[in-house]
């Protein structure tokens, strides 16, 4: 028997990415990292392309992690360099198609010229509403957890709608969103790696050791296809149909 999701029974769905193995993908072709980061950004907007699809209503993709920092300072610097430019092209590109592009995270560690290339993307695609496109860049779940907790702190447990509230100012997400429903790890790893530790309760969880940049609507179907067969009770016993 398979159940409905939350977001499901009101016509949403929530998938969030984490989208690892570019590196491994250069390095199996004897390529620098850097070129597995410019063949990601293809893959993130292949997989834009399906989400819209397939109707999935907010997706979110984990880009840049708070460890990430700790990488050596040129895969760094050209990944941010990646990221610069592929919010330039979604200014220019995704306001036609209905797309409305998020970015969260932490913004105070981000150079002046990539923070001017995502509010101007923020706002080119402001009125999107086809597809919530969230791009986790300098994103830490624990961190959010904490940022959270400090804006809630008045001596009373908070509700959870009250600490979705703190939880999206805290990583500039603007709003809530409903929790994810579908969790997609590429690259054979099989961890969150402090990736929306709060959002991701009762995620449905797909492992595949697909590498990042081969990752494609095909790909996404298949992920897709397992979640809708799968039974989500969310700690709830599912009774048996009777006769």
């Amino acid at each position: 028997m398979q159940s409905t999701s939350r977001t499901e029974k009101h016509g949403l769905l929530h998938v969030a990415i984490i989208m690892d193995g570019s590196g491994r993908w250069a390095t199996e072709r004897g390529l620098a990292r850097e070129a597995g980061h410019c063949a990601g950004r293809a893959a993130a907007e292949r997989t834009v392309e399906a989400a819209l699809r397939l109707g999935i209503n907010t997706l979110t993709l984990f880009a840049f992690s708070g460890d990430n920092w700790h990488r050596p300072a040129r895969e760094v610097g050209n990944l941010l360099r990646v990221f610069e430019d592929y919010f330039h092209a979604v200014a220019a590109d995704y306001p036609g198609r209905g797309v409305r592009l998020n970015v969260i995270g932490r913004r105070d560690r981000l150079s002046p010229p990539l923070l001017e290339s995502i509010e101007a993307a923020e706002r080119a695609t402001r009125a999107g509403q086809a597809l919530q496109l969230r791009i986790a860049l300098d994103y830490s779940g624990r961190e959010a957890i904490l940022r959270a907790s400090h804006r809630l702190r008045n001596g009373r447990p908070p509700s959870p709608e009250a600490f979705r509230e703190a939880l999206a100012e805290a990583i500039n997400a603007g709003e809530p969103v409903p929790d994810i429903d579908l969790l997609i790890r590429t690259g054979g790893e099989q961890r969150l790696s402090d990736f929306m530790l709060w959002e991701c309760a009762y995620a449905e969880m797909v492992f595949t050791p697909c590498l990042w940049p081969d990752f494609d609507a095909t790909q996404l179907e298949g992920a897709m296809r397992e979640f809708h067969g799968r039974e989500r009770r969310f700690g709830r016993i599912v009774e048996a149909a009777a006769g």
